[in-house]
């Protein structure tokens, strides 16, 4: 069997406040012209020091409710002592230690193979950089 390697930039505007940004459909998109239909591995990859990839349940208030438990986990107050850019940030260069910047998920028959309510998203607390990148790769 040969093994193809293929890789994709996604650029995302999270703008000026904290998001949680679902990426599946991209991630589909990409898996079905990449794999041909063979099985594989995604990896969902953000170079950021202040992001994070996380496959939760969207739109039922999940990603709401991530974004609160992250704020009373990491407050945006003066306690950091990584003190650069808008009051609090600090914290969000601590968000990747919580939610890694990678996640690796199966594909089978040229589908990712996520759970009924699963998506893959971007975590964003960082109101100071609202472009990212999120490197998709594919290995299969």
């Amino acid at each position: 069997m040969t093994q193809t390697f293929r890789t994709h930039i996604l650029r995302i505007t999270t703008g000026s406040t904290e998001r949680v940004a679902d990426l599946t459909a991209d991630c589909e998109a990409f898996v079905r012209e990449v794999s041909q239909g063979r099985d594989g591995l995604l990896n969902v990859f953000v170079p950021h020091a202040t992001a994070g990839i996380a496959v939760l349940e969207t739109g039922a208030g999940s990603d709401t409710d991530l974004l609160a438990a992250l704020s009373d986990l990491l407050p945006a107050d003066d306690r950091w002592r990584h003190r650069h850019g808008s009051p609090g940030h600090g914290r969000d260069h601590v968000l990747p230690a919580l939610v890694p910047p990678h996640a690796t998920l199966p594909v089978i028959g040229g589908r990712m193979a996520l759970g009924t309510w699963q998506s893959v998203c971007l975590v964003d607390t960082n109101r100071d950089n609202p472009d990212r990148q999120v490197r998709l790769s594919f290995l299969g």
